[in-house]
């Protein structure tokens, strides 16, 4: 077999010269070295193992060519007495480089102090990722340089990793795969020949193929890693077909696998594609790896069974080159000579589907240089602390990048025929790339089926689930086998968050739904947190992902579930009101089969209770429509009276349509004492709207359903916003009137707060009316009477405002507007931005002044923005 390109003629050291020459059998294309004679044992002993420098055959480095049995000379070389006894044994292999490096060799000087020649040509490189790649290197330096270029800017451009471009140029990367090299030209700009010669120096360093380990001699027990050394093994799948996007994804984990042994956590539910990330990210060819990539599939959510630890590592093992009668049989052992053979190597270990962290530590490899990117539906959080795992996470795919991955599969033609059909389909798949895949195999099998017919069939959310799966893959047995690695009272716990009217749970909604306490659900919600079936989108508020959600409505649960969890809003949102409405009545008496949750949250202060109600309006809201389709009548109702004070708060923000719904609930429920509070609001609401005529229907209703039932208070409820209505159109004699009957009816049964509500109208009407004094007294007596003046609430705040318009009526310019930005800074702190707009608004009708501009601008856009 030929050792490479004979070299050119050189005059042959005479027998008594000083030097020697050592031909040293390394690699393929390798060369001579003359070598003062006094450094022959020194570089006899750097190239042969300690304590095995007369042992028998071993086998050799990757790439390394044959070595002769002993006695059998190469009939093409001229025998050397000189050298080194290679032509009587087979030279052993370690790790060390078999040609001394360039330090060694700068010490080694000829005769006169000359040193030896360097090789004529790269072809005369030795192939031991030392030399050919420092040609590499001081190639792809020269160039960068030439091309005034920066390390950082070639990596942008490139798309490589600043760490491997230097590796690159320090000679530590053996030769970059030629799509690498293929980058870095274009990045540099080369032409056709100048890439041609990188490519060439790049092909130089790569590992060439070596005969099997098994053919080799039985290697020593001290020196397993030179003995045990193949060509790199390659254990990784095929990569991804489809693949697209995760431009961020990517870019963390190339950041993550950084450094010093990184070990990489890729975390994300069920079918988000964390194995298609790293596969796709691996076969990239991550800069540096060249000593080969393993890949393990630990099943940690199948339905296979686990492979345990020793067997993972056998394989392992078997592709590192050990023959398997060497390969220990425990596991400690097993571990122990992984981690042994890895330690000089620059491995990518891949973990796929990992449990828990204590299934992976056992297969981490040793040594600085590899790099272990585990994925997993857990966040592993024991890995991050013992080994540093740095997490990355992967979440839903953006509805362009869902629409994207449709178009890998059904081709670009049909998807771009009908986009705002694929758009709803990624929407319908939640942006899960499992979902997406499984829709686009069921459109590619039936090519006459519309991409709009099947988002019509996805619409349906009793069969989205069932469309979702295909033969035996699919979204629900994803998340089945999720669900059952967790202990069975944290997946009775995600069973009934399934039943969960709304977007998001707390602690305490969480326990009402599961009948539990909150720090039972507290913990339940942490677990499915860490196993990636609920989202925590803010501190102590969770969220499921729509499919999660449709999959854990299948799952059984306790009949009462929705009723526990109603029941849980209805006592918390009275708490919530007595915090931001101190002194305020009970809108009604609680149902008869109530249903007390075991803790309720407790408010510390209005803002507290402000921030609830901000927080929860959307589940009230799905709520109440839970309530209406469950035929919860005696609930949808309730529910809706304790958003109160959300609708006092907020009343523009198109309150109507709920309060119907409520209404209707107690006329179905037979319940007049909720039906006149419900008129009443409705008609507030309806006249804040301007739609008047409507209000007046439902207020006089609403007042004799009360005079009937003999309740004073919802009476005299009725009679104030009766008088807004009458205002409105304009009869405010009327409307004063009125308020005075309220009040006297409130004075009757001892309601100081309701009597004070009633004077804060009539006095209001007094000022539209332009009766200023009057107002200026009723105001003023109001405020002098009230039972706990340093509570901030809306009838203070609106009776200092009418105080302030009345002072500005009367001429006293100072005292009105100091009166009226009082009530606007009190409402600006308690959140009641109607009150704020209309101080600032009768402010900036006395004063143009840019700063009172300002923040009515601010409160406009905070009325008319949900928050």
């Amino acid at each position: 077999m030929s050792l490479g390109p004979r070299r050119r003629s050189r005059a042959r050291p005479s027998r008594k010269s000083a030097s020697a020459v050592c031909r040293i059998p390394c690699r393929s294309r390798c060369r001579s070295w003359p070598v003062p004679g006094g450094l022959m044992a020194v570089v006899s002993r750097m190239v042969m193992p300690v304590g095995r420098r007369r042992s028998a055959s071993r086998p050799v480095r990757p790439g390394a060519p044959r070595v002769r049995p002993p006695g059998r000379p190469d009939p093409r070389r001229p025998v050397n007495r000189h050298s080194v006894s290679a032509s009587s044994r087979p030279l052993p292999v370690v790790l060390a480089q078999a040609v001394p490096p360039a330090e060694v060799r700068s010490a080694i000087l000829l005769p006169g102090g000359s040193q030896p020649d360097e090789p004529d040509d790269q072809e005369s490189t030795v192939h031991d990722g030392t030399s050919s790649g420092r040609n590499f290197g001081q190639r792809l330096r020269a160039l960068r340089l030439n091309a005034g270029m920066s390390q950082e800017a070639l990596s942008h451009e490139a798309g490589v990793s600043v760490r491997a471009l230097a590796d690159m140029e320090r000679g530590r990367t053996r030769g970059p795969q030629r799509r690498t090299v293929r980058a870095l030209a274009e990045a540099l700009g080369l032409d056709a020949a100048e890439a041609g010669e990188l490519e060439d120096a790049a092909s130089l360093g790569r590992p060439r193929p070596c005969r099997s380990a098994d053919a080799a001699a039985q290697p020593s027990a001290t020196e397993p890693a030179a003995a045990m050394t193949t060509r790199a093994p390659d254990l990784l799948p095929r990569a991804p077909r489809g693949f697209h996007g995760r431009a961020s994804e990517l870019a963390a984990l190339t950041r993550a696998t950084a450094g010093e042994a990184p070990v990489c956590l890729v975390v994300g539910p069920a079918g988000v594609g964390k194995t298609a990330l790293v596969l796709h990210w691996a076969h990239r060819d991550p800069a540096g790896l060249t000593d080969g990539r393993l890949y393990a599939d630990l099943r940690g959510f199948s339905d296979m069974g686990e492979p345990a630890a020793v067997e993972v590592l056998r394989e392992f093992l078997a592709a590192l080159g050990v023959p398997h009668e060497r390969i220990p049989e425990s596991e400690n052992g097993a571990a122990a000579l992984f981690r042994s053979l890895a330690a000089d190597r620059r491995l990518l270990v891949v973990l796929d589907n990992a449990r828990d962290s204590e299934q992976v530590r056992p297969l981490l490899p040793g040594g600085d240089h590899c790099v272990t990117v585990v994925t997993s539906r857990h966040r592993l959080p024991g890995l991050i602390v013992s080994d540093s795992a740095r997490p990355v996470a992967v979440d839903v795919l953006a509805p362009p990048d869902g629409t994207a991955l449709l178009s890998r599969v059904l081709g670009t033609h049909r998807v771009h025929a009908e986009p705002a059909a694929a758009r709803r389909l990624a929407e319908l798949c939640g942006g899960l790339p499992l979902a997406l895949r499984v829709v686009a195999a069921r459109l590619a099998g039936r090519p006459d089926w519309s991409l709009d017919s099947m988002a019509a069939e996805l619409s349906d959310h009793t069969r989205r689930l069932g469309l979702l799966d295909l033969e035996d893959t699919g979204v629900r047995a994803a998340l089945h086998l999720t669900l059952r690695q967790l202990p069975a009272p944290v997946s009775e716990v995600f069973a009934h968050l399934g039943r969960h009217p709304g977007t998001h749970v707390d602690r305490y909604a969480a326990a009402a739904l599961a009948g539990t306490d909150p720090a039972a659900a507290e913990s339940a919600l942490e677990h499915l947190t860490a196993a990636h079936l609920l989202t925590e989108t803010s501190p102590g508020r969770w969220a499921m992902h729509d499919l999660v959600r449709l999959y854990a409505r299948t799952l059984d649960a306790h009949p009462d579930t929705l009723k526990r969890v109603l029941d849980h809003y209805v006592a918390t949102a009275i708490g919530a009101v007595a915090a931001a409405e101190p002194g305020s009545e009970d809108c009604f008496p609680l149902p008869s089969d109530f249903l007390a949750p075991a803790a309720v949250r407790r408010f510390d202060d209005r803002s507290a209770a402000v921030a609830w109600f901000a927080a929860e309006r959307d589940n009230l809201t799905q709520a109440v429509a839970a309530a209406d389709a469950a035929r919860l009548h005696d609930r949808t109702w309730r529910v809706v009276m304790t958003m109160w004070p959300l609708i006092v708060w907020r009343v523009r923000d198109g309150w109507a349509p709920l309060l119907q719904t409520a209404l209707t609930a107690t006329r179905a429920a037979a319940d007049e004492h909720g039906e006149a509070r419900l008129l009443n609001v409705l008609g507030w609401v309806l006249t804040e709207e301007d739609r008047t005529p409507e209000a007046l229907v439902h207020l006089e209703a609403a007042s004799t359903l009360a005079a009937r039932a003999g309740d004073a208070f919802a009476e005299a409820n009725a009679l104030i916003v009766l008088a807004m209505a009458q205002a409105s159109l304009g009869g405010l004699e009327e409307a004063a009137h009125s308020c005075e009957r309220a009040a006297d009816l409130a004075r009757r049964i001892g309601d100081r707060r309701m009597e004070r509500l009633a004077t804060q109208h009539l006095a209001r009407h007094q000022a539209d009316a332009g009766h200023w004094h009057q107002a200026l007294a009723t105001a003023t007596h109001a405020l002098a009477s009230e039972d706990r003046p340093e509570t901030t609430d809306i009838p203070h705040i609106l009776l200092l405002a009418i105080k302030g318009e009345a002072l500005l009526g009367l001429g006293k310019q100072a005292e009105g507007i100091t009166q009226l930005d009082l009530a606007a800074r009190e409402a600006e702190a308690a959140g009641y931005d109607d009150g704020a707009l209309r101080a600032l608004t009768v402010l900036l009708r006395a004063s143009a002044n840019p700063e009172v501009q300002a923040r009515y601008d601010a409160a406009l856009t905070r009325l008319t923005t949900r928050t």
